[in-house]
């Protein structure tokens, strides 16, 4: 696979784990038309999705931790009505939580291996959770790097 189509491919599964064009309501095809709906702010709705698809994001904190939103200031958003926004920063943090859970999808082989391991104390990261390390964007790299490390098998 080149690294264009490599690239289209995280495109479309983030896209798509966002809910697609049901939430964000537009064509997000590659990595200009995706940095163009970060920078205008996804639609609540697409967080909304995400919340819903993803079970632990709703629990103790996990949805400030990696989005930077509380799930009480989300719900009152849903009641606002759907045309709201998230802030350029929220939907950055939105998309990138939503690439690396894809990302982490593949290599594991499930959602629920995944999310599982989204929750897990690794050894790679020095016994801390990746999903705790996903309010930094330095914190988001180290998640990155080790599944890097995973899908190549070093583990260490």
């Amino acid at each position: 696979m080149t690294q264009i189509a490599a690239a289209d491919h995280d495109i479309a599964r983030t896209f798509a784990l966002l809910g697609g064009r049901a939430t964000i309501h537009r064509p997000v095809r590659n990595s200009l038309e995706a940095h163009d709906a970060l920078m205008e702010g996804l639609p609540s709705l697409a967080l909304l999705h995400l919340t819903r698809e993803v079970s632990f994001l709703a629990a103790g904190g996990a949805l400030d931790k990696a989005i930077g939103i509380s799930l009480r200031t989300l719900q009152r958003r849903k009641k606002d009505g759907a045309q709201t926004v998230l802030s350029a920063e929220q939907s950055n943090r939105t998309w990138k939580f939503a690439e690396v859970l894809g990302r982490a999808t593949e290599i594991f082989g499930s959602r629920d291996e995944a999310e599982a391991w989204m929750n897990r104390p690794a050894i790679g990261l020095d016994q801390r959770c990746p999903i705790d390390l996903m309010a930094t964007p330095v914190g988001t790299e180290a998640v990155e790097d080790y599944l890097t490390r995973i899908e190549y098998g070093v583990y260490a």
